[in-house]
């Protein structure tokens, strides 16, 4: 017979700030504005994080470098929540791939803006 009473491993804030290299501040931020709440909360308050948690800050710690907005991010998980119901559903697949289409641009747009920022080093270089 299966236990029905799975312990899920959790960690606080700090561990899961360690572990994704963002400040507590970041977290508690996502937190406060809903984009990724922590699965429980100790008795005094303090947050606590699944594996689960962690991949979901993940998710957001590439998006941010890529200048997607809260509302975008938010989007995206909902997504992500969603294909977890229904792996197949075609219209979840096909928004994840605009997604990713979108990604590739900004992606893009950004080895463009390092190449620029490399010319740039390197004429002050010549100075």
């Amino acid at each position: 017979m299966e236990d029905e009473h799975v312990t899920v491993e959790t960690m606080r804030i700090g561990e899961v700030a360690e572990r994704t290299a963002l400040s507590f501040r970041s977290l508690r931020h996502w937190d406060d504005v809903g984009l990724v709440q922590p699965s429980a909360r100790t008795e005094g308050g303090f947050r606590l994080y699944t594996e689960k948690d962690v991949e979901r800050i993940l998710i957001i710690r590439r998006m941010k470098p890529l200048g997607y907005t809260l509302d975008e991010m938010r989007a995206l998980l909902d997504v992500v929540d969603a294909l977890t119901v229904d792996p197949s559903d075609v219209a979840l697949r096909a928004r994840i791939d605009d997604i990713r289409d979108g990604a590739d641009q900004r992606r893009q747009k950004l080895t463009e803006q390092l190449a620029m920022a490399d010319e740039f080093v390197h004429l002050l270089g010549q100075l």
